[in-house]
């Protein structure tokens, strides 16, 4: 059903289900002789069983998405992958999530990705609202994407420092709408701050007809951010919303998911990708 097992499976389980999809990539069939361009041929018997023998790769035409007809398996694998994911995050909390796909690139990446894509929605835009984290690859996947980052400093509340939501919405009045790529938010970071106010983001991004991106690189884990999300949904707008698989998942290797409630807007930034 594509849904996250009850009882999880154990690692031999595991490993017969890729090797029965692997032999279902045409790089594993009896008699291929992988001749002509991008056959899924291996030099090293170690990168092969590294692998899993699922050589290929995932996607067509640099449409991540598009499911490859010389990988089925591998194809499999990614629909099946996206397919679970999506369930955990809405048993995460985020329960009325549309899409999601996981993407090769870490965080940052991935959110530069998702300003790109809004760039064809709003082509006049130029500027990015982000409250402020002291945190550098967020701040540097606005700029890889062109944009200008226009810093609000948070305020401090007791211990904490929160999001300023009148700066936000007097920020937005002073550039434009139509200025504003998108309001770029952050439900975790290093203390003393806290989660960014995203019901209060999410009305104002839906008064005044402006897309909104959430960092939710840590946020998988953690019910109170993944409740944040799903509100700030709820009562206004959330575009999509970003995600670690290292922090949230334990994988060793940089990946992300990348969220919405839109499924056609989540199709367009997967589109989006080059690869």
């Amino acid at each position: 059903k594509g849904k996250c097992p009850e009882d999880g499976w154990d690692e031999s389980t595991i490993e017969l289900f890729l090797h029965e999809l692997a032999i279902m990539d045409s790089n594993n069939f009896l008699g291929n002789c992988g001749v002509g361009e991008r056959e899924g041929r291996v030099a090293s018997g170690l990168v092969a069983r590294r692998h899993y023998r699922l050589i290929h790769g995932i996607g067509r035409s640099g449409d991540i998405s598009a499911v490859q007809p010389k990988a089925a398996g591998s194809s499999l694998l990614n629909k099946l992958t996206n397919s679970i994911v999506l369930d955990i995050i809405k048993l995460s909390g985020v329960r009325t999530a549309t899409n999601c796909f996981v993407v090769p690139m870490a965080t940052g990446m991935s959110l530069t990705l998702c300003f790109l894509t809004l760039r064809h929605k709003r082509p006049k835009a130029k500027y990015i609202i982000w409250p402020r984290i002291d945190q550098k690859s967020c701040f540097k996947s606005m700029i890889t994407a062109g944009f200008e980052p226009v810093v609000i400093e948070n305020v401090l509340e007791g211990d904490e420092l929160r999001t300023d939501v009148e700066a936000v919405e007097a920020k937005i009045k002073a550039l434009g709408a139509e200025n504003v790529l998108c309001v770029h938010s952050t439900t975790s970071c290093f203390a003393p701050r806290v989660p960014d106010r995203l019901e209060e983001l999410a009305v104002i991004c839906a008064n005044y007809d402006i897309p909104h991106i959430v960092n939710n690189a840590y946020g998988v884990q953690s019910s109170k951010c993944m409740h944040l999300i799903q509100q700030g949904a709820r009562v206004g707008r959330i575009d999509a919303f970003v995600q670690s698989l290292d922090k949230n998942f334990m994988v060793p290797v940089g990946g992300a998911i990348i969220a919405g409630f839109n499924e056609s807007f989540i199709q367009e930034i997967s589109k989006m990708y080059p690869g």
